[in-house]
């Protein structure tokens, strides 16, 4: 662990709010974990956050001040942000729904620079995407430094203008437990899930995300139909809920395709670790939740060579295009026919995850950057 940021003799200690506009659940991780780890090294962190995700993600509890963001008018929240950040040290947001606030809030001299991190591409398309591609070169403009969590959005960012684009990889939390969870290590748990889904005997592929066009579902269903031909067939299982999730089962019913609709679930990694393999298609990801979590868990994975999912899992995953439903089938039925493969494929994976930076690191390379920005302190 690095050394605690403390505070020289005479001086208060450093003062960094993080501010983040979204509910996005990977997001508000990450910032719990930068207000525990800097807390726990010295530094006054105060989270301004929508109402109720204290109460979810415990940043009180990690030893942060929480400011809750009401929503009810952007003027508002630029009003609470410019009282809270008028004593910062350095004002941290977290994507344009806290980005945009807070470079409003830091208008004028002497303010607290600004850092953002970016953890996503905005997928609005038409007038939308052009109004969020304006707020995108507001934000990044008024940033000292961005922090970008993929190549492509360093990238983007500098197409802004950011004056400051760096790439940082945001770590995802590990559970105490290990990364399958506490119920996923014993294998008369793993038997009984699998058997609870109908997959005694068969294997069983999956796939976890909102069930909206950008995550590539209606192409994993076309995939799904050369599937139908192993002996035994596979089962698809989906987790996750959205939009889409009628026209799916329309789909899944009419063309009787091996798949099934599993809903929102709060055993996600006990599924993970349960299946066979695991697939991620879709059209845009950066640091994606799912790919980390089968890698670490030792989980074959097949995904989009999109984003930052190249860069993330290296030779630890099967990439295929995107778009590409021949390729996805051919992927996940090699790997369904030769366990030997799939082995070797698990071990690349844990190995690529070996290599991302800890939560402690992440603290440690943030904090290097507000060092940058307040010398002296």
């Amino acid at each position: 662990m690095s050394s605690p940021q403390v505070p020289q003799h005479g001086r208060p200690p450093l003062h960094v709010v993080q501010v983040t506009g979204g509910r996005n659940v990977r997001v508000l991780a990450h910032v719990r974990s930068l207000a525990a780890g800097m807390t726990a090294r010295g530094v006054r962190v105060t989270v301004c956050a929508p109402h109720g995700t204290d109460r979810d993600h415990g940043f009180t509890a990690a030893g942060a001040r929480f400011v809750a963001l009401s929503g009810r008018t952007d003027a508002e929240t630029v009003r609470v942000l410019r009282a809270v950040c008028a004593d910062a040290d350095v004002v941290h947001a977290h994507g344009l729904r806290g980005g945009a606030p807070a470079a409003l809030a830091l208008c004028g001299r002497g303010r607290a620079p600004l850092v953002v991190t970016w953890h996503a591409r905005a997928q609005a398309a038409g007038v939308r995407g052009r109004l969020v591609r304006l707020l995108e070169r507001r934000v990044v403009r008024s940033a000292r430094v961005v922090l970008a969590t993929t190549s492509d959005l360093v990238d983007r960012a500098r197409r802004h203008g950011a004056r400051d684009a760096r790439l940082t990889p945001v770590s995802l939390a590990v559970p105490p437990t290990g990364p399958r969870g506490a119920a996923a290590g014993a294998e008369e748990d793993r038997d009984k899930l699998r058997a609870d889904l109908g997959v005694t005997g068969r294997p069983l592929v999956l796939a976890v995300g909102r069930l909206v066009p950008r995550r590539g579902h209606a192409t994993l269903l076309t995939a799904s139909r050369a599937w139908r031909r192993l002996d035994p067939p596979p089962l698809l299982a989906v987790v996750g809920e959205g939009p889409e999730r009628q026209a799916l089962q329309h789909r899944i019913e009419a063309e009787e395709l091996p798949v099934r609709l599993l809903g929102r679930r709060d055993d996600a990694p006990e599924l993970l670790a349960a299946a066979d393999v695991v697939v991620l298609p879709a059209r845009w990801e950066g640091r994606a939740a799912v790919a980390q979590e089968a890698l670490r868990a030792g989980v074959p994975l097949v995904a989009t060579a999109v984003g930052g999912l190249p860069e993330l899992v290296g030779e630890g995953a099967l990439l295929v295009p995107y778009g590409d439903a021949d390729a996805l089938a051919e992927a996940v039925t090699g790997l369904l026919a030769d366990p030997g493969r799939r082995r070797r494929l698990a071990e690349a994976g844990r190995a690529q995850a070996a290599t991302w930076p800890s939560e402690d690191e992440t603290v440690a390379q943030t904090l290097g950057v507000y060092d940058e920005l307040v010398p002296g302190r």
